[in-house]
């Protein structure tokens, strides 16, 4: 797996189906650079079982994030059609209707294959002639880019195991705090509670302390 915390994100163009049903060409979290944090998540498929419980989860949650100044974007391999149906559809039907937070087209895998979460990989026999080994469905990865465009935290999960959105809302609470106090924020830390200075002798008083 690439490791891209440190780095810049990997930058595109694709299709985006926001606010519900509207179709946007030429998507890009360029457009957030300098303005936002992102949260960038993959997801496996439209109309699955684990994933409309994330879906739906962030989509409550965009109050918090909206207060941290973090646009949540989501991302599968599905078409811009798929989605656009899998946001009309009524919760109780399988569907995601009611969140507004944009969803990805990827259908063509490169943005997958670039944030390297897609499950499998092409290959080429002898002849030349390309196919696809394994699920051609991203895996479950989240990223949390700075607004300078800089990863600061990934994480990728298997297709069976959903992800914490409090996890990612207290990571965001941790990367702005250190931002505005130039404090680190060791294991487990939430807002208000102490966080130590980047030295030996910080990590020791917060040790005696705690």
């Amino acid at each position: 797996m690439a490791v891209l915390v440190g780095k810049k994100a990997p930058s595109f163009k694709t299709t985006a189906v926001v606010n519900g049903g509207e179709m946007v060409e030429d998507f890009s979290l360029d457009q957030y650079l300098g303005k936002k944090y992102v949260i960038f998540y993959f997801y496996p498929a439209d109309f699955t079982f684990v994933c409309p419980t994330e879906i739906l989860a962030f989509e409550r949650k965009m109050t918090e994030f909206d207060k941290r100044n973090v646009a949540v974007v989501g991302c599968s391999v599905d078409s811009k059609f798929s989605h656009w149906k899998y946001l009309q559809t009524e919760v109780n039907d399988g569907g995601i209707k009611g969140v507004k937070h944009p969803l990805l087209a990827d259908q063509s895998k490169t943005i997958a294959e670039n944030y390297d979460v897609l499950a499998g990989e092409y290959e080429y026999d002898d002849d030349g002639k390309i196919s696809f080994e394994g699920t051609p469905r991203a895996y479950r990865g989240l990223f949390l880019i700075d607004k300078a465009g800089i990863v600061r935290h990934q994480v990728i999960n298997d297709m069976p195991l959903g992800r914490s959105i409090e996890e990612a809302l207290r990571l965001v609470d941790a990367l702005q705090y250190f931002e505005k106090y130039g404090e680190v924020c060791p294991a487990d830390w939430h807002p208000g509670e102490d966080a130590m200075k980047e030295t030996q002798e910080g990590v020791a008083e917060y040790l005696s302390n705690h």
